[in-house]
């Protein structure tokens, strides 16, 4: 979040950098404490919230994000003590939050030079501190530690890790890389690899797994996460380095750089096994849909072959025009399939397949004697599922193909126009020509098999509209509601407003 001018002048170039490297870790630590966690600053006379980190694992107290909201010092009078008295570095006190318990942690966050600029609240929900105080003291400190380091803006990379869940196992090691506490978590994914034995105590490079991680996030003082491979399992591990030092006096008097040796690391694992073998099995599955789809056009082509081949030989004209139909018919068909067989998703953009319909025309239908211009019209995405699709495809094959055969068919030259229009609820597909215009003696209700084709397309899968216009040439128009991508589902969070 960019900061406001009115917090923008409460803070110098060294205290906005504080600033900037506390932001990206806050959704980290909201998971890890299982907290709300809110980062304030002084906006002049008022006080904003920077950032709004709310926890995954379990519900926030909030029902919105409180980002970049102005708050009177009256409205937050503990955070407003911290920040325009200096009042304490660490308070805690009990609170309620649209009907429901907290606990509100408040710590003075303060640069290299021991200046407060900005204080961070962690609110915990009364039921779920009561669990977090059934946690061992080892994950405790470990914790509490990496709120310190956050709040410091001394943890690196925590943008980098997915988010958390109350499954993840969790272990905290030294910085000699013994196992000093293990979640049960932890103990029954180590027990799916064969390894029975109590975790706390060992030697983490003992373990006959890979924990190159662990080490390297130590080493560099970097959050770190991957996905690897433990026999015929999938883990996603990641892995937050333990800065040694927390006494309160030591903060301010911390060089920049921050120049001190790690003292472990939590070690976070996520077991993606099933995520992993359906993603695996949802790749292959597309696959072989795409590959029935490059077999379907390449067989449908073969059969257009055979039918231009059938077309020469025959001595009635009608025949031949009717298998010429055909032909054209089956190539609209197979154009949606060879786009299907390229993009796993079965989401056509129409705009795609009519410039293949029209290229199709151009090369191979059109009279090499004859001036005729044929244009495609439309910008932007025009979307629809495959079938739908298919129908917009034979739709636009027999529109044009009227066009020419009666519109132009007496003309030397002659422009066609395929138009593309569409609004927020609706689409159309205008086909336009320049030629001689409807026979006088001409029945809409009737019509031949190409007509026929197109009024059950539009009225059964389109669900929509098909008019015919005369005027200078004929111009043909399908309307139909607009087909929309599904949304994600967006689940909501309980509670309430500061």
């Amino acid at each position: 979040m960019a900061i406001s001018s009115d917090v923008a002048r409460d803070l110098d170039g060294v205290a906005a950098a504080v600033i900037k490297r506390i932001l990206p870790n806050l959704n980290l630590l909201a998971d890890l404490l299982h907290a709300d966690v809110l980062l304030f600053a002084r906006a002049g006379t008022q006080i904003d919230v920077l950032e709004h980190a709310q926890p995954s694992p379990v519900p926030s107290v909030y029902q919105d994000s409180q980002t970049g909201r102005r708050l009177r010092p009256d409205q937050v009078r503990p955070i407003a003590s911290i920040l325009f008295q200096g009042k304490g570095r660490h308070e805690v006190q009990g609170a309620v939050v649209n009907g429901i318990p907290i606990l509100r942690e408040m710590l003075a966050v303060r640069d290299a030079e021991g200046r407060l600029i900005a204080a961070l609240a962690t609110e915990t929900a009364v039921i779920e501190h009561e669990r977090v105080l059934k946690r061992t003291p080892v994950l405790r400190r470990a914790l509490t530690r990496v709120r310190d380091l956050v709040a410091q803006g001394r943890l690196e990379g925590g943008e980098n890790l997915g988010r958390l869940s109350l499954y993840d196992g969790m272990i905290v090691i030294d910085a000699d890389g013994v196992i000093q506490y293990a979640s049960s978590v932890a103990e029954g994914l180590y027990r799916l690899l064969g390894i029975v034995d109590v975790l706390a105590d060992s030697q983490l490079s003992e373990l006959d797994t890979n924990e190159y991680l662990a080490f390297r996030a130590i080493e560099t003082n970097t959050c770190l996460e991957q996905e690897m491979k433990e026999q015929d399992r999938v883990w996603i591990k990641k892995a937050i380095p333990l800065v040694a030092g927390d006494s309160p006096g030591w903060l301010s008097r911390l060089p920049i750089s921050f120049g001190r040796h790690p003292a472990g690391a939590i070690i976070i694992i996520q077991d993606v096994t099933d995520e992993a073998k359906k993603e695996r099995e949802l790749k292959v599955k597309s696959a072989m849909i795409q590959e029935i789809h490059h077999r379907v056009k390449n067989n449908l082509q073969t059969i257009t072959a055979l039918l231009r081949l059938q077309a020469r030989r025959v001595e009635s004209e009608e025949a031949a025009n009717a298998l010429k139909e055909a032909v054209g018919r089956i190539m609209s068909v197979a154009v949606v399939h060879e786009f299907l067989s390229q993009d796993e998703d079965s989401v056509i953009n129409i705009q795609d397949v009519c410039k293949r319909i029209v290229q199709e025309f151009v090369t191979g239908t059109l009279d090499p004697m004859k001036r005729i211009d044929m244009k495609l019209e439309g910008e932007g995405q025009f979307l629809l599922p495959a079938q739908q699709a298919t129908s917009c495809a034979l739709i636009v094959n027999e529109l044009i193909q009227n066009a020419i055969d009666h519109g132009l068919e007496q003309k030397d030259q002659g422009t066609v126009i395929v138009r593309l229009l569409q609004t927020d609820d609706s689409m159309a597909i205008e086909i336009e020509d320049d030629g001689a215009g409807l026979p006088e003696d001409f029945d809409p209700a009737r019509g031949g098999l190409g007509l026929q084709i197109i009024r059950t397309l539009v009225r059964d899968d389109l669900k929509g509209q098909f008019l015919l216009e005369d005027g200078d040439g004929v111009r043909a128009v399908v309307s139909f509601p607009r087909w929309r991508l599904p949304r994600n589902h967006v689940s909501e969070t309980r509670g309430g407003n500061l």
